[in-house]
């Protein structure tokens, strides 16, 4: 049996680049975490406390406070009509439980 070759030193991870249709504001920069389900788009940055999400082709800003949002989850028929519901180091988060920013 040969030697395993040694591991390559990881790289350290970097922020999202805005895509290219640049959906969410630019002034926010790159986002922490991005994602998508079901026709929902999130963007989160943290140094702003900002989520960023596109639902129905509207873009809105919400204040995520303390939530360091990671992921999002949306089910087809639930008490919310289908919100999505985000996921931060203290649980589920839903949308309507943030400040919208106007």
């Amino acid at each position: 049996m040969k030697p395993m070759k040694p591991m390559k030193n990881m790289k350290p991870t970097e922020a999202m680049a805005a895509p290219a249709d640049g959906w969410w504001p630019s002034e926010l920069s790159n986002p922490s975490s991005a994602g998508g389900q079901n026709g929902v788009r999130y963007a989160f940055f943290p140094e702003q406390r900002r989520l960023v999400v596109e639902q129905n082709s509207k873009v809105r800003q919400y204040d995520s406070g303390n939530h360091r949002i990671s992921g999002v989850s949306q089910q087809q028929q639930n008490a919310e009509g289908g919100a999505p519901t985000f996921a931060s180091q203290d649980g589920p988060v839903h949308l309507a439980t943030l400040k919208e920013i106007s």
